[in-house]
């Protein structure tokens, strides 16, 4: 990292008095319903949903071992505990700007490491992915991972003390809810009393029953894949090729197989919500499925340990029908409870927010998708237009919008943009664009790149889910604990700075947290200078205040357009076209100026807010 991150000296404003291009003069200087049929706009009326989620990954966040050994032990390379997440981190996390701290990985998994002497029953290395195992293979849903305790026995209450300190900094707290699969290893030993454990009274005579929490395939034993090596060339506990289970269970993934490829989620086994999958997906969900009650108290039990909302893994895995019956039912508990849900099928997306009540959805097969490709220097602007005119229209204020996280690779890595200024235009449209919530993964916001091959997570561009490992530039920041960023470079300190002023400001103003939205593509289209493909702008506004957003995803050119803010754009915005108006860069702390002719540096933003001239 050797170049300036932040294009604040490039950006040039022309300091004479400009007045917006437009067709009539004699427009209406107050603010006008927006025509249905206006190609630029939509229907929506925007809700504030403004959450500024801040995504960690509790395993790594805190961990200040550097060994980084390949397949490393826990002891070797080190684990973040709760307790690493002090007062003086979530201060940190406050002052970026975040509202929510998603806690990843929080419920206890299937892991390598040996707890025995806790009463924690060993797990077969043959069905973890990973020494330190996937946090999505949950192997108790009552409980916490002891990896994240620095007393194993007291693990909870050190849970329950973290969520007790994030309330004290005015955050609130979201964990995973895994409602798909578990673990193959699943057995509750934490579970409160009276509660029947998954599969303790499955008949396992069935390949399907509705009131079975699994499926079956009888006659038939599970068969480990013979390609999977657990630790490479270590060997990991009770390694031995086999697993016994008979009869074999569906795989997570809809692997309704004894023998799953290594390439499918073998290590989790799928749960019965009612679907008959072999059978056309027959449903058989009256009277409610057994799996649905057992879920549904899983959910009450986490909402009472005070935490405000759930992240739901593969939510489109599960059939609708359960999270139209078991949101509410948790609501009735916590009203104020959160759920968002994991999606990818944009034809499913309208269904899962009002049929299956959830409040939020992931924006990928969109919105991510369409700006990793401008990042990347492919595709163009039209990606995001389609986003808000087609694949969210209506509900875009319901959509999760972000660049990294788990799941994803490295904004900073060699496989994705191989600079963390890429992120700049376009995480200033994934927190502007709308008034849904943001997220930002922990290490993106000081370019962390996720270089080295971690084990079961390969060089990949991830920062792994699987493996023990010091996440390096989040531990420059993290500066042993003081969490100062103390050790970062300029470079990375321009760039936190630049999402400390992005997301403190989308918290703040009125404009982007419940503001419409009028595109200005088709206005500046036939502009010389306006690189339609890699520049985009668009105005965000409310009676109280009116903001026009542009960015240049440009790796290499300098755009010097004079942008035009149409006669339709003025007046849905209530801009009175015989006035002037000045334009002050709340994004870059740039002084006002009353001209639209600008120079827009690549890789730059700019949130300027629209004030009449006194």
């Amino acid at each position: 990292m050797k170049k300036v991150l932040l294009p604040l000296a490039a950006l040039a404003l022309a300091l004479a008095a400009f007045r917006i291009p437009f067709s009539s003069p004699n427009s209406a200087p107050v603010a006008e319903p927006i025509s249905l049929a206006d190609p630029n706009t939509t229907e929506e009326v925007p809700q504030d949903n403004k959450l500024i989620i801040y995504q960690l990954m509790t395993r790594l966040f805190g961990n200040k071992a550097t060994t980084n050994k390949h397949y490393g032990t826990l002891a070797e390379n080190g684990v973040g505990k709760f307790n690493d997440i002090t007062d003086t981190a979530l201060l940190a996390i406050k002052k970026l700007g975040a509202s929510h701290v998603w806690f990843t990985g929080v419920i206890e998994h299937a892991t390598m490491t040996d707890y025995t002497k806790h009463g924690i029953a060993l797990d077969d290395a043959d069905v973890v992915k990973g020494r330190a195992g996937s946090p999505y293979a949950i192997k108790d849903y009552y409980d916490v991972a002891p990896d994240l305790a620095v007393n194993v026995p007291n693990r909870m209450a050190e849970f329950e003390a973290l969520v007790k300190r994030t309330h004290s900094h005015g955050l609130k707290v979201i964990i995973d809810f895994i409602p798909n699969h578990v673990a193959r290893t699943y057995k509750s030993d934490a579970k409160p009393a009276g509660v029947v454990d998954l599969g303790e009274k499955d008949d396992k005579t069935k390949a399907f029953a509705p009131n079975n929490n699994f499926y079956y395939l009888p006659g038939q034993a599970f068969v480990v894949p013979k390609e999977y090596n657990p630790l490479g060339p270590g060997t990991g506990p009770r390694e031995d090729h086999k697993f016994q289970e008979m009869p074999a269970k569906a795989t997570g993934n809809d692997v309704f197989s004894a023998t799953p490829s290594v390439n499918d989620w073998f290590e989790t086994i799928k749960l019965n919500y009612g679907v008959d999958y072999q059978n056309n997906r027959q449903l058989h969900i009256t009277p409610v499925p057994d799996t649905w009650k057992k879920m549904r108290d899983i959910l009450v039990f986490w909402a009472n340990k005070n935490v405000d909302g759930f992240r739901c893994d593969m939510a489109e895995m599960v059939p609708v029908e359960f999270w139209t019956w078991v949101i509410p039912e948790v609501k009735k508990v916590k009203p104020d409870l959160i759920f968002l849900g994991e999606a990818y099928n944009p034809k499913e997306y309208k269904r899962y927010l009002t049929e299956g009540k959830f409040d939020f959805l992931y924006d990928k097969v969109g919105l991510y998708d369409g700006l990793r490709r401008l990042m990347h220097g492919e595709g163009n602007t039209d990606d995001i237009t389609k986003v808000w005119s087609q694949e969210s229209r209506g509900f875009g204020s319901r959509m999760l919008r972000f660049l990294e996280n788990h799941d994803e690779q490295r904004i900073a890595s060699k496989d994705f943009a191989g600079d963390p200024r890429a992120a700049i235009p376009a995480m200033t449209v994934s927190a502007t664009l709308g008034s849904g919530p943001v997220m930002l993964y922990f290490g993106q916001e000081v370019g962390e790149p996720a270089h080295g091959s971690e084990g079961f997570s390969s060089e990949d561009g991830r920062t792994t889910i699987f493996d023990y490992w010091g996440v390096p530039e989040h531990q420059k920041w993290m500066n042993g604990g003081k969490f100062d960023g103390g050790r970062l470079s300029a470079e990375q300190k321009q760039l936190r700075d630049f999402y400390s002023r992005l997301l403190n400001l989308t918290a703040t103003s009125d404009a982007i947290r419940r503001g419409r939205f009028y595109e200005l593509q088709d206005a500046n289209n036939l502009g010389q200078q306006y690189d339609q493909r890699h520049v985009y702008s668009y105005l965000r506004f409310t009676d109280k205040q009116k903001l026009l957003i542009v960015a240049n995803f440009s790796r290499d050119k300098t755009s010097k357009p004079t942008l035009v803010i149409s006669k339709e754009a003025m007046q849905a915005a209530g801009l009175n076209p015989d006035k002037v108006y000045t334009y002050t860069d709340l994004l870059n702390n740039a002084p006002a100026t009353q001209g639209l002719t600008m120079t827009l540096a690549p890789q730059s933003a700019y949130v300027f807010e629209i004030n009449l001239k006194q």
